[in-house]
């Protein structure tokens, strides 16, 4: 039985803020959802080390934020017919440096309770009932909020392995799995990413991953790019962030040396290790630097196979790559590197071991290439729509709340 996908009420908290120009799953998830429900989209609160340190990164956030504080903008916006943006009047502590255990949960439900408090009065205003609260991987801000806030149903949303990252190691080890369990359910952008919350909660569900591929049309004639022109193919090209601890600068380096007759193309801003690197030294390396998203299109169509030469890392390993969406999209030839997460795409891309295994896949989808598997290649990316995945959460939410109401009964 299918979800209600009309007149629910969702509460949404998570990691991104609404007015953070990068965007987010949780962004786009929650515009999804309010095409048919009601959605209060919760930002996270200035804490007080954020207020006090004034970094330039952070002036997007803290002056809006101050503005609230002293109520000179509302605490409450109305985005769409059904879409609220709220920024709890509120400053939560800076606690992570504390250490973990005791005192760093005293201070922890202190923050969540001043954040409940804000939100309780919202959710009279709009009248919200038996609503739903769905948690973008908010760890610490939200890991109390089920408790006071009662809702009907609480979903965990993973869509990143954030033990890998620092920051949350010191008391998300702990914590995540906690949190993970005491969730009515737990949804992952990823198989790998669900595996993980099913140790901690059998109720844990993959629900695929959405994406914006309005800018990659296979049917549009691109020009050739002007700092392309004249290359000799075949072009070998990945798009994306050029960052060592994502990809494999040596695995990339043995390719172009032992087929200088590919020019291999990357398409994107490198970081250090990339800039300093001996990738350089190559003729048949080729770096464009980074390029604006609506720029993106004409450097895939140009083209012959598109790669994710990844390393397998935990950073790597569970975490959803929407490039492959993107080259697919395009109906291009794809290799990647084998993870756990392409497991969903093997059908539509050669997926690779090591340098060996990628020299011959790339041979292999040059060769293979034809008419109808790039259009099964666009039908699959064209499948992974945020309407998809949000309608799979839909159903791990009924089937959730339709075995809740047969145990009571």
């Amino acid at each position: 039985m299918a979800l209600k996908t009309s007149k629910r009420d969702f509460l949404i908290v998570g990691q991104q803020a609404w007015d953070n120009p990068i965007g987010s799953n949780n962004i786009n998830i929650a515009r999804e959802i309010s095409l048919h429900n009601r959605v209060l989209y919760v930002n996270f609160p200035l804490d007080r080390a954020t207020l006090l340190k004034n970094k330039p990164s952070d002036r997007y956030l803290i002056d809006s934020r101050k503005k609230i504080l002293k109520g000179r903008l509302p605490e409450l916006e109305q985005i769409d017919n059904q879409l609220w943006v709220m920024n709890p009047r509120t400053i939560i502590e800076s606690i992570n440096m504390l250490p973990d255990g005791m005192v760093f949960d005293f201070f922890n439900r202190i923050n969540n309770k001043r954040i409940a408090k804000r939100i309780h009065p919202i959710l009279s205003q709009l009248d919200f009932n038996d609503f739903i609260i769905f948690n973008d991987s908010d760890i610490f801000r939200s890991f109390y909020l089920k408790e006071l806030l009662s809702p009907k149903t609480y979903v965990y949303y993973s869509r990143d392995n954030l033990m890998t990252v620092p920051y949350f190691q010191k008391h998300g080890m702990r914590l995540e799995p906690e949190l993970v369990a005491k969730a009515d359910l737990a949804v992952a952008n990823s198989t790998y990413l669900r595996d993980l919350c099913a140790e901690h909660n059998p109720n844990s569900h993959y629900i695929g991953q959405g994406c914006d591929l309005s800018l990659f049309d296979p049917e549009r004639d691109y020009p050739e790019p002007e700092d392309l022109k004249g290359i000799n193919r075949p072009v070998i090209g990945y798009i994306g962030a050029l960052m060592h601890a994502r990809l494999d600068l040596e695995l990339i380096e043995k390719i172009a040396v032992s087929h200088l007759d590919w020019n291999i193309v990357l398409v994107g801003p490198e970081d250090d290790v990339f800039k300093e690197s001996s990738l350089h030294h190559y003729s048949n390396i080729i770096f464009t630097g980074g390029k604006k998203q609506e720029e993106l299109p004409l450097y895939l169509s140009f083209f012959d196979v598109a790669i994710n030469p990844q390393k397998i890392n935990p950073v790597t390993i569970g975490n959803y790559p929407r490039k492959i969406d993107e080259y697919l999209a395009m109906g291009k030839p794809t290799v990647a590197t084998a993870t756990r997460a392409m497991d969903i795409f093997k059908d539509h891309v050669y997926l690779a071991n090591n340098q060996e295994d990628y020299e011959h896949k790339i041979l292999q989808s040059l060769q293979e290439n034809n008419a109808e598997k790039i259009n099964r290649r666009i039908k699959f990316a064209q499948s992974h729509t945020w309407g998809n995945s949000v309608g799979e959460l839909y159903n791990c939410i009924s089937e959730t709340e339709n075995n809740g109401k047969m145990q009571k009964a």
